[in-house]
């Protein structure tokens, strides 16, 4: 079953951390094959939630380009090293492409044989024998009368007086060459029901293999070439080949480049995985993604636009996604994206595991810091309840803890601080930030207002925004204070609709940044 990947945005908070792997644990339950998956490093807050709930952190998605591993390629296709030149050409035609990878006894590849390769082999007059005694059996429907070596090395030769080691000789008249066992005979290839009884000492006591053919001497000698192994004729020069995890993009550059029609794809230590060939580049295989607790495409993982948008679940405004087809998107005005998810559990009837009811309720604790939020709505705060029964949770008390864990600066450079918590907008060609830091004492940050505004003027270069505010949330005191870029005062005063601003302006009751904060910013901007 194809997996799906569910993850939030690019600044994994507790909010989105939770709902996706709350989400991904209600489409498991309905029979999907859904994996939890963030987009950077969780927070202090984060971390404490899923220790206290015993949950592993979600694995880290880097992109979901498309790769080559989600092209439809010929999976499993190669031949052993030791696989006759006949079976080669047999594989190649029945598989209908035009050249296979060759492979050693570990998988690993080593060449490429072509459908001309194999051709120009077929035509050339080549003596030269190497190949194994079954190999041969097979090609020329032998029969097995006495083997002494398992892999044949020798020469054909119509004269069994040629001066040549390793003799392999193809007769329909054993009387001739009795006489010359010692003679560096290899192999004897018999072309009729000879009677070779009184024989048998000869050949064991000269160790020499002997086969029988109900073909003909020239039907053997025009086949025999056929058993040799594929590995004598694989070239050097095609020994390209690419990895499942290199970008669809990059392959295809390259593919115009080499003019190729086949391209061995491997794993890892070269170990060959298939085929891939021109003609199919275009027949993908998409990344299934899930997303949720955002929808604008900067928040998101690299390479969206190549993946397959399943499902979207969000409570925030509307935001820059687009997709092909008509999908799934719920959003809703609530505080966290936990209970939007609350209700889909109940829509399908599901059970709410008491570890999953227990992440879900600290995502709406966090979004809405504890229901002080101005996006706390009377439903978050009734689904805050039913989770907290199922988890046996004290709000209260769990949430000091929460918070407590969360707002601890300690250890983090200024640059982490702001932007653990970054938001990027757009409004027509303007781009702005804005951070939230929340804390239980705005002090820390106060005392190092002039180092915090001088990071954020750097942080404002360095991803070429417009603006960029950094809003210091005081649980405590139940505000937040405002720090900004310094040449954006007269911008924050039309927004704000006062003349007295200044860095560190404290707005009492401000908790949101998307509800109060957001809008007023983006009015001005437009």
């Amino acid at each position: 079953m194809k997996e799906i990947y569910v993850f939030g945005h690019k600044k994994p908070d507790t909010d989105t951390v939770t709902s996706a792997i709350a989400l991904a644990n209600l489409k498991n339950s309905l029979g999907m094959n859904a994996k939890p998956m963030i987009l950077g490093h969780i927070n202090k807050e984060t971390q404490f939630v899923l220790n206290y709930f015993n949950i592993e952190v979600p694995e880290y998605l880097e992109d979901v380009k498309l790769q080559i591993k989600d092209l439809k390629y010929y999976k499993n296709c190669f031949v052993h090293e030791t696989t006759s030149l006949k079976e080669t050409h047999d594989y190649i035609y029945n598989k209908k492409i035009t050249g296979v990878p060759v492979v050693d006894e570990n998988q690993k590849f080593i060449g490429l044989v072509t459908s001309k390769m194999l051709c120009e082999e077929f035509i050339n007059d080549s003596k030269n024998i190497y190949t194994s005694y079954d190999n041969i059996l097979k090609v020329i429907k032998g029969e097995e009368v006495l083997r002494f070596d398992d892999e044949i090395f020798g020469c054909l030769c119509k004269n069994i007086l040629d001066d040549t080691q390793n003799k392999i000789i193809i007769t329909d008249d054993i009387e001739s060459i009795k006489q010359h066992l010692n003679s560096n005979l290899k192999l004897i290839i018999l072309t009729r029901d000879v009677d070779i009884k009184n024989y048998m000492d000869l050949f064991n006591s000269n160790k020499i293999n002997l086969i029988k053919s109900k073909y003909d001497i020239y039907d053997i000698y025009k086949n025999i070439v056929l058993s040799n192994y594929v590995k004598n004729i694989v070239s050097t020069e095609r020994t390209i080949s690419f990895n499942e995890n290199d970008y669809y993009d990059d392959f295809k550059d390259k593919c115009l480049k080499l003019g190729y029609n086949n391209y061995p794809v491997v794993g890892s230590g070269k170990k060959c995985l298939g085929l891939v060939r021109i003609t199919d580049i275009n027949e993908v295989d998409k990344k299934q993604v899930i997303l949720v607790d955002h929808n604008s495409s900067n928040q998101s993982v690299e390479g969206l636009e190549e993946a397959e948008i399943l499902e979207i679940i969000d409570h925030h405004n509307i935001g820059t996604i687009t997709t092909n087809m008509p999908i799934n998107f719920r959003n809703m005005t609530v505080g966290s994206t936990n209970t939007i998810l609350y209700s889909m559990y109940n829509e399908k009837k599901v059970a709410i595991p008491k570890h999953i009811a227990g992440i879900m309720l600290s995502g709406i604790i966090s979004d809405t810091l504890k229901f002080t939020s101005p996006t706390t709505t009377e439903y978050d705060k009734y689904v805050a309840m039913k989770l907290a029964d199922i988890a046996s949770i004290d709000i209260d008390d769990y949430s000091y803890k929460m918070f407590k864990a969360g707002t601890n600066l300690q250890g983090k450079t200024m640059e982490q601080i702001i932007e653990e918590d970054m938001k990027v907008f757009e409004v027509g060609n303007k781009k702005f930030a804005i951070s939230q830091v929340l804390t239980l004492t705005g002090e820390d940050i106060l005392e190092k207002k002039n180092d915090y505004i001088a990071k954020i003027d750097e942080l404002k270069t360095k991803g070429y925004f417009n603006l960029f505010i950094l809003c210091v949330t005081d649980l405590i005191k139940d505000g937040s204070y405002i720090f900004y870029d310094s040449s954006n005062e007269s911008l924050i005063k039309d927004a704000l609709d006062t003349e007295e601003i200044y860095e560190g302006y404290f707005l009492p009751k401000c908790l949101s940044r998307k509800k109060q904060l957001l809008p007023l910013i983006m009015n001005v901007v437009k």
